[in-house]
């Protein structure tokens, strides 16, 4: 993305105030970066190329965070 890292996007729908779940998809993992993403509450993190199980398993449990919150 251009203008912000996935992680500033993540850290400023918190701030606002934002629940919905997010899944880090990037061909690039960095430890650093998926700590800090499942810090501030990623539901997933996935690293291409990734099988279709792997994403079934991250929209799952991003579906079931959701659901648990309503």
């Amino acid at each position: 993305m251009p203008e912000m890292s996935g992680i500033e996007l993540q850290a400023v729908l918190r701030e606002q105030g934002s629940a919905v779940p997010v899944i880090f998809i990037t061909a690039l993992p960095e430890a650093g970066v998926r700590a800090r993403a499942f810090a501030g509450g990623a539901s997933g993190f996935l690293t291409k190329p990734f099988d279709e199980d792997a994403l079934i398993g991250c929209l799952e449990a991003a579906l079931g965070h959701r659901a648990s919150d309503t």
